[in-house]
């Protein structure tokens, strides 16, 4: 296995493990990074503060709304159906009432929302692989935030490999997710941009 610490790593070859070995593998993550799995490749990419605000302002408009008993997550692996996904969401809602499996990990059907929030060199994935593969596990909401672009982009109605709507919202301007199961509005004035 090959491994280049700079913006983003990908890793191609992974031996015939299982997405469970592969992972082991990868431990120890270097400090400040994030792993995940898409379709076999392994991605790593640094934090960044930018991209933290974003998350940590929909999580608390989450909890406000949901409560302090809700379930939500990031960067917290669950494996989606497709050849070796093991994505670890920005920020995921899951249902209530699920209960995660006897590894801790809840399944893709349990999540009401995903937000990724675009790195440079992993937006590809974002806009490609993963949005497919959130709509054919029907995840309900599909939120990508852009700090580049300063747009969030919601994709609803999920049928098949794709999402049958979509709407870009500016920074600055609300997404309105009321008419979905979640029944909110999150507020984006605050969202930094890169």
């Amino acid at each position: 296995m090959t491994v280049e610490l700079t913006d983003r790593i990908a890793v191609t070859d992974n031996d015939g493990l299982s997405l469970d070995e592969l992972f082991d593998q990868l431990e120890p993550v270097p400090e400040g990074y994030r792993v995940e799995v898409v379709r076999g490749v392994v991605h790593m990419s640094p934090q960044r503060r930018t991209h933290w605000k974003i998350i940590f302002e929909i999580a608390c408009r989450l909890r406000q709304h949901f409560g302090e008993d809700a379930e939500i997550d990031s960067d917290v692996r669950i494996d989606f159906p497709g050849y070796l996904n093991g994505f670890c969401p920005d920020l995921v809602k899951i249902a209530d009432g699920a209960t995660p499996d006897g590894k801790g990990r809840f399944s893709p059907s349990d999540a009401e929302l995903i937000v990724e929030v675009i790195s440079q060199g992993t937006a590809v994935n974002d806009y490609g692989p993963k949005k497919q593969t959130y709509a054919e596990a029907e995840v309900p909401v599909y939120v990508i935030a852009d700090p580049y672009s300063g747009q969030c982009h919601v994709f609803t109605s999920p049928k098949g490999d794709t999402y049958r709507s979509e709407v870009t919202v500016d920074f600055g301007d609300p997404i309105d997710l009321t008419c979905t199961p979640l029944g909110l509005t999150i507020a984006t004035d605050k969202f930094p941009r890169d």
